[in-house]
């Protein structure tokens, strides 16, 4: 049942990714996306032009999206388990915070072109604030409440000092865009963007698959993990390094999405068990096609305005996750 359960999230998002594909400036039928996905150029002068906005513009951003929501949604699982704390998700390791203070960073110092320096400051800056939170945490990193409290007051020290930022040295224009970049934004997409997220989401998803039956052990606790043979320590440090690059990575080009990461986990649970193995791309999957969703809704409810996917994200997030909470028996 659980391979089923998983192949019927998986033939879901797919088609969600192919009917998102309809909507934009010009709608489409069901047909014609499917004939315009095929990669062989069409000779009709309307058909061509439908197909290199298929594959300029709507493709690169609705894979960039579901990648995203994918990394997401897998980083919050990983963490929860780790943390041993159903409210955990990737910004409480001030990791969100790190990428906005290196992108606000760039747009105060005016460095150009600014769509390839900004996604550059965010990388840093969210590699720095892990750094910072792994620094002040020392080896609290073996008790999860106190890292997560580390997490916690750097983030805000460093929201603190992009507000700062903010307010001084950015004038209207750019204080509006960095907001909308904090929301989440996927309307630049290209497939080199892609391409990276997706390998980062391939790699940290790899190494997590591949740690699941350990996963499954330190569900268990730490001290339960320790007695089953597990190192604790080196487990945890790699699986953190991990899930901060691939964060840093999504953050730096699709902006901050909040969300994602806290609450598909419990949907995914809630779907196909606690066991890791399943739980992980199930995640995944999830995380996915809600970012997905997200992202049409955003661009078409409000046409030819644009809203932030994080506001659909939070829209869609909160109801699902307060329903996956009602109906998910305690334990």
């Amino acid at each position: 049942m659980l391979p089923l359960r998983l192949l019927l999230c998986g033939v879901v998002t797919l088609l969600g990714l192919i009917y998102s594909l309809r909507f934009g400036a010009v709608t489409l039928s069901l047909s014609e996306v499917i004939q315009l996905l095929h990669p062989a150029p069409v000779e009709e002068p309307r058909l061509a032009l439908y197909q290199k906005i298929v594959w300029s513009l709507r493709l690169p951003r609705a894979l960039l999206a579901m990648v995203c929501g994918g990394g997401l949604a897998l980083a919050g699982a990983v963490l929860q388990t780790l943390t041993r704390n159903p409210l955990a998700d990737p910004w409480l390791l001030g990791i969100s915070s790190g990428a906005g203070l290196g992108a606000v960073t760039i747009i105060a110092l005016g460095v150009q072109p600014l769509l390839t320096a900004m996604p550059g400051g965010a990388f840093i800056g969210a590699l720095a604030a892990f750094g910072l939170v792994l620094l002040l945490a020392g080896r609290t990193i073996m008790q999860p409440a106190r890292f997560m409290l580390a997490g916690v007051a750097i983030g805000q020290l460093l929201s603190a000092i992009t507000s700062l930022i903010v307010f001084w040295q950015t004038d209207a224009t750019t204080s509006r865009g960095f907001t909308f970049w904090l929301l989440g934004a996927f309307g630049q997409a290209t497939w080199p963007q892609v391409a990276l997220c997706a390998a980062a989401l391939f790699f940290a998803g790899t190494l997590c698959l591949a740690m699941s039956p350990t996963l499954n052990v330190m569900a268990l606790g730490n001290f339960a993990a320790k007695g089953l043979g597990v190192n604790v320590f080196a487990l945890q440090i790699s699986l953190y390094l991990a899930i901060t690059l691939l964060t840093a990575t999504l953050v730096s080009f699709c902006g901050a999405i909040g969300f994602v990461g806290l609450t598909v986990p419990h949907l995914a649970k809630m779907i196909i068990g606690n066991r890791h193995q399943w739980t992980l791309p199930a995640s995944i999957l999830c995380g996915a096609m809600l970012t997905l969703v997200s992202d049409t809704l955003a661009r078409t409810l409000f046409a030819p305005r644009e809203l932030p996917p994080g506001v659909i994200t939070a829209l869609i997030g909160v109801p699902v996750f307060l329903l996956t909470l009602r109906r998910r028996p305690q334990p």
